[in-house]
């Protein structure tokens, strides 16, 4: 609606609609309100300088009035066309308070461990470029910079590009900023070299061959390893598994990090199981303890049978891309690998295709050879 002299009996005569709206006023250009579908109402400012998008809030249209909006508004035009920093507006949400209220919305829906891992980020990452800064004045450009400064740790720059655009997010269903605004949107990530490393059929021997000279000494070490290997599990499943979750077979997940899930169990991991000896309601309880076994509780085990087995930068986690790997070889679609890892997009099990590259130069390798005669 340009062109629309705001008033009181204007403003408050707006709706809301089930998307933002905003009204701009005649009388001063680059001066307007906002009303957001919950129905709050906020005055703003928008314009341009030197190339630059400028939003800011300029006050709670509950609390203000026109009159007073619209002249702390051309004071704070006046300011950016001079490149001065605009005054302070009543009310200014900080970063930092929008963060909070986005990360207490995600606690029901963040696990416990990736609240944790994004809250650290969030620390140490985040809150030492945002902090002190109104949500409204974030742009694109600066978000760029920030990101651009993590370049010698791709990692955690990766990580926290999406904390950061959750936050925005939250500021725009906050009315805080204006719809489509996230200045995270569209920035590329770091392209990182993949690390889909899994065990070749002499290292998994090797590696079968220390388990077994261990089992006697450390048979709930040896059993987890044996089963990761056996499932693809991720560790952290078969941590907090209990004996009830067994059973017909199976292992019925009650939560993973895609949900509740179904694990088939084949004849040896069945064995692995049915091995172990009963004790409490864990599978692998804490010594003296109701409780599970904590997640370093195999490293020191794990350092120690890769270096006797000669297995150089293998992780527990690789034996999960080693089980993708081996159903790959044996034929196995991407649907049925997916559901055998418990992944909940497609997309995951895809970065395995790679390693059917390599099958097939190897095959290519073995025909040529053949057709020969060597």
């Amino acid at each position: 609606m340009p062109g629309t002299t705001l008033t009181e009996a204007r403003v408050k005569a707006l709706k809301p609609r089930r998307s933002v709206r905003e009204v701009r006023d005649g009388k001063l250009r680059g001066f307007g309100v906002r009303v957001s579908p919950s129905g709050r109402k906020q005055f703003f400012i928008h314009c341009q300088h030197r190339g630059e998008r400028i939003w800011k809030i300029v006050g709670d249209a509950g609390s203000m009035r026109v009159a007073e909006a619209r002249s702390l508004a051309g004071d704070m035009l006046t300011a950016i066309r001079r490149g001065e920093e605009a005054p302070h507006a009543p009310g200014e949400t900080l970063f930092e308070a929008v963060a909070e209220t986005a990360f207490r919305r995600h606690e029901r829906v963040w696990k416990p461990g990736t609240l944790r891992v994004n809250r650290s980020y969030l620390c140490s990452r985040i809150m030492p470029h945002f902090a002190g800064r109104p949500v409204a004045d974030i742009d694109r450009q600066e978000v760029r910079n920030w990101f651009a400064r993590l370049r010698a740790t791709p990692v955690a720059a990766d990580r926290s590009m999406p904390i950061l655009s959750v936050i925005m997010k939250e500021a725009e269903a906050m009315g805080l900023r204006p719809e489509g605004s996230n200045p995270c949107r569209g920035i590329r990530r770091y392209r990182r070299k993949g690390r889909e490393r899994y065990l070749s059929d002499d290292e998994v021997r090797r590696l079968s061959a220390r388990l077994t000279a261990y089992e006697a000494r450390w048979p709930q070490h040896v059993a987890i390893i044996r089963l990761l290997l056996l499932t693809g599990c991720r560790k952290g499943e078969l941590l907090t598994l209990q004996w009830r979750d067994y059973r017909e077979g199976r292992l019925f997940l009650r939560d993973s990090k895609t949900g509740p899930r179904t694990v088939w169990l084949s004849e040896p991991a069945r064995a692995v199981l049915d091995g172990l000896e009963r004790k409490g309601h864990w599978v692998f309880p804490a010594p003296e303890s109701s409780r599970p076994r904590s997640a370093n509780w195999l490293n020191h085990f794990w350092q120690r049978v890769c270096t006797e087995a000669e297995l150089e930068d293998v992780h527990l986690h690789d034996l999960r891309h080693t089980v993708a790997s081996v159903a790959l070889r044996q034929g196995e679609t991407v649907l049925a690998i997916g559901r055998l890892l418990g992944h909940r997009n497609p997309e995951t099990t895809l970065k395995y295709i790679h390693l059917a590259d390599s099958m097939m130069q190897d095959a290519a390798e073995k025909v040529g050879a053949a057709l020969e005669g060597k």
